[in-house]
């Protein structure tokens, strides 16, 4: 009995920790599928190949070329988006929400995804201080359950 108990609470806990990721994932992966490192390169959202695959966060990223899987793993803190890929107009109002990988804006040299294009234009209107929101929020929400 105390054996089913421990396995039960396992599994409990298991699915509980599974259902809060702190990356936002599609089927596709993070970013839809889109290569993290080609916004910084390229200025511009660059599906990722199948062949570049790279997993950190429990996420599967992936990337254009070999090169920019390269950079990703040599410092993936630069290049993953802010707030673990969730709308950073979303985090600076208390709560996860998905992105598409077209509405991103790269502010000191760091990368923010937001909801749409409509929400991106929102964000960009007062960046600096939703900025400063979102970065008190994240440490809170970012175990929260989408």
């Amino acid at each position: 009995m105390k054996k089913m108990l421990l396995l039960l609470l396992i599994v409990a806990t298991t699915i509980a920790n599974a259902q809060k990721s702190e990356i936002f994932t599609s089927k596709s992966g993070a970013i839809d599928g889109y290569d993290p490192v080609a916004y910084f390169t390229e200025n511009k959202p660059v599906k990722g190949n199948p062949e570049f695959m790279y997993n950190w966060k429990t996420a599967n990223w992936y990337f254009a070329t070999a090169q920019n899987m390269a950079e990703f793993k040599a410092n993936p803190e630069k290049y993953a988006p802010q707030y673990g890929g969730y709308c950073a107009y979303g985090t600076s109002a208390g709560h996860k929400a998905p992105t598409t990988p077209e509405a991103f804006t790269i502010v000191n040299e760091k990368l923010y995804l937001n909801y749409n294009e409509n929400v991106m234009s929102m964000w960009r209107k007062d960046q600096a201080a939703l900025i400063e929101k979102a970065d008190v929020n994240w440490p809170k929400i970012k175990a929260e359950k989408e």
